[in-house]
């Protein structure tokens, strides 16, 4: 059988959606192909059978659920699940077990055995093969009574703005869809609103929705819970690679090579000496607790203004993620949603800025196009204008380039940016209204 069939095959099992790429194609080569004719024995009572079995074709038939056929026997988990029994340990019983009822086949069968001495490979501590701090921030943990079910946490020293940040409900949210479809088929764009602010110290539920898996397509929906309530939602679009027409109209701005540019720590550092700036101004700085970021940030022009001073309705600066990636494009896709809010809403501000001048800003809406691969492990170029603000509400647009000049994503976001006036200095926002 053709390899890339079985892989195929494979990344339509929900149980192996959540291992990392590599570790699927890993388990399509170990596989063993086992055909039985019609009334053939296919396990014996009281033998351990050859492992795991994934039927391919045909049809089998038992008395007892107490080993694992797929597809048709879900009620094998339900059984160790109603007996409070983890998953792993479902595995190692798979490794010792005898079966206490035949498995006949019923017509011609045929199915991918994974052999006992490779369960563990359905076994991962990261659901992407990466380095911190990435897979810390972006890592969720399967639920394992339920199926599409995920757990996120926000981690000590993560970015956060006293509430959950963004881009990690973003980025975790994508994350958890990305666990539901085929590994072949990766997020072309996805919608997401910001509905309610999230605690930092309580757990986040993903709840993934399956709404469509077509032969090229696949769409999902995920909802972001905290104490019952359902704090952001989004709307994913998977495709499978395909041949098809290729152009490009948007040409990359000309700008100073990442390699020639200052780290933004760095120039944090130097701000907190240099004589441009306001005393009040770097006091502040120098007093604001600062946590580095999982993503390097380079600016590419010199700005020597404060945030009270008017700037141009666009910025420009290259990011990468730190650590090293696997070469998962659907983490590659995540990680560049979880750095894309960063920043982004922020330009809004900037032909607004003035002495004095303070607003409080909670984004409302994000959306993302993926054009081409990317590769967030290297230089990418994030083009961000702000063409209107009205009503509370600024409105950004942003694109995305490689060091090569090729337009990876395009993306918008919508915020609500209030003035903030002596009287509500000490007030609280209402979330997103």
């Amino acid at each position: 059988m053709e390899k890339e069939k079985v892989i195929e095959f494979f990344g339509c099992v929900p149980l192996l959606q959540r291992l990392p790429s590599a570790s699927l194609r890993k388990v399509s080569e170990l596989v063993v192909f086992k055909h039985y004719e019609q009334g053939e024995y296919v396990v014996r009572e009281g033998e351990p059978g050859d492992g795991m079995y994934f039927i391919w074709e045909g049809q089998k038939n038992h008395v007892h659920p107490e080993f694992w056929f797929y597809p048709n026997d879900e009620e094998l988990l339900l059984h160790y699940l109603d007996n409070m029994i983890p998953y792993e340990e479902v595995l190692k019983g798979l490794s010792n077990t005898v079966h206490p009822a035949h498995v006949v086949a019923m017509c011609k069968l045929t199915c991918l055995v994974l052999p006992h001495e490779h369960l563990a490979m359905l076994q991962s501590e990261s659901i992407w093969m990466c380095s911190p701090p990435v897979d810390d921030i972006l890592h969720l943990e399967p639920m394992p009574h339920l199926e599409d079910i995920f757990q996120g946490v926000t981690l000590p020293g993560s970015p956060h703005f006293g509430k959950v940040f963004g881009g990690q409900l973003i980025g975790q949210a994508l994350v958890a869809a990305s666990k539901s479809v085929d590994h072949l088929k990766v997020v072309h764009s996805f919608h997401a609103y910001f509905i309610l602010a999230g605690d930092l110290n309580v757990p986040i539920i993903y709840k993934v929705h399956r709404l469509r898996d077509g032969k090229s397509f696949a769409t999902r929906t995920v909802d972001a819970i905290q104490k019952g309530k359902i704090i952001f939602t989004l709307m994913a679009s998977f495709q499978k690679e395909e041949p098809g027409l290729d152009h490009q109209e948007v040409a990359m701005p000309f700008v100073p090579a990442p390699d020639t540019l200052l780290p933004m720590e760095e120039l944090r550092e130097r701000r907190l000496t240099d004589a441009r700036f306001p005393i009040a101004y770097r006091n502040k700085v120098a007093t604001t607790e600062f946590i580095p970021w999982p993503i390097e940030i380079r600016f590419c022009e010199a700005k020597i203004s404060t945030n009270m001073t008017k700037s141009p309705p666009s910025f420009r600066y290259w990011f990468r993620a730190k650590g090293k990636l696997s070469d998962d494009q659907a983490l590659h896709r995540c990680v560049v949603a979880y750095a894309s809010d960063l920043i982004f809403l922020q330009v809004t501000l900037n032909p607004h800025r003035r002495k004095g001048f303070r607003t409080r800003s909670v984004s409302l809406d994000h959306s993302m196009w993926f054009h081409r691969p990317v590769r967030a492990d290297d230089w990418v170029l994030f083009w961000i204008f702000t063409p209107t603000s009205y009503n509370a509400r600024g409105y950004v647009t942003g694109y995305m380039f490689n060091q090569k000049g090729e337009l990876l994503v395009s993306l918008v976001q919508e915020g609500l940016a209030r003035t903030r006036t002596v009287n509500s200095e000490n007030s609280a926002i209402k979330p997103k209204l």
